[in-house]
């Protein structure tokens, strides 16, 4: 018996002299060594002393390291986890024009044409005169075969007539090409009124909105085009993106900006190793 507690004495000492305590292992690296998995009923507390418990940290909160020397502490992080099967926004791209389009305007008849197709090309006058905007034009990437294109455009549109007490009538169209084909369409009307007040100027927002799905992998080049489909007079001034050449000062290039913004939505897949 005395043989045995001399024993545990001896190993006490040792445990005490080390100050390191080894499970798995018989060669500890540090105060607590563990080799194997680890299952951890209750809390985790870190940064407690002697005579004050740890803190145990919120729901949600991650350990961070501090570095060497220092005790780790519980953090809150705004991370967006993705599972495979979702939808997510790649990129966004916005770009803004005060130029626009001012070759439209009086003296210019309407195309005549009355209706456009997906696919229809840009330089197809069959399909319509089309102008572009050039500051809208946009270049960019796409990876990944299954995705979501939204774009969203807005622009201002003014018009004179010639006589502010006759009320006149343009009828146009502005459309989304994608690598110079039509994606996207939206034909208006916009018409002055019988007011001398205002000296046939009228003003409009022209908005489209529109989702592409599943664009092919590669290069994408998007830009902005309008064209004038008709006028009940070809002496109205017309612009799209600014003010018209007789304008009242009442609007300016400023705030009849065209604003384009084409979000790249990828669906998330994980490549297995």
């Amino acid at each position: 018996m005395k043989k045995i507690i001399f024993s545990c004495v001896v190993g006490l000492l040792s445990l005490y002299a080390n100050a390191q305590v080894g499970i798995g292992t018989t060669k500890p690296k540090s105060t607590l060594d563990v080799n194997g998995k680890t299952t951890l009923r209750k809390e985790l507390r870190v940064g407690g002393t002697s005579s004050q418990v740890g803190n145990a940290g919120l729901n949600g909160q991650v350990l961070v390291s501090q570095g060497e020397g220092k005790a780790p502490v519980w953090k809150s992080l705004t991370l967006t986890f993705m599972e495979e099967g979702q939808y997510k926004l790649i990129n966004s791209y916005l770009s803004s024009d005060q130029v626009g389009i001012t070759a439209l305007s009086n003296s210019v008849q309407g195309d005549g044409v009355a209706r456009n197709s997906v696919g229809d090309a840009i330089d197809d006058t069959s399909k319509g005169k089309w102008v572009k905007i050039d500051g809208l034009k946009n270049t960019f990437i796409i990876k990944n075969g299954k995705n979501r294109l939204t774009y969203q455009f807005q622009t201002g549109i003014e018009m004179k007539a010639p006589q502010s007490t006759t009320s006149e009538n343009i009828r146009f169209a502005c459309g989304v090409f994608r690598n110079d084909r039509l994606v996207a369409v939206r034909p208006d009307r916009v018409a002055s009124t019988n007011n001398n007040g205002k000296a046939g100027i009228q003003d409009y927002i022209f908005t489209l909105n529109y989702t592409e799905l599943n664009v092919p992998v590669g290069v994408q080049n998007l830009e902005i085009a309008c064209r004038k489909i008709s006028t009940s007079n070809v002496n109205s001034q017309f612009a799209i993106g600014r003010d018209v050449q007789s304008s009242n000062g009442a609007s300016n290039a400023f705030t009849l900006e065209s604003n384009m913004k084409i979000d790249v939505i990828e669906y998330v897949t994980y490549k297995s190793n």
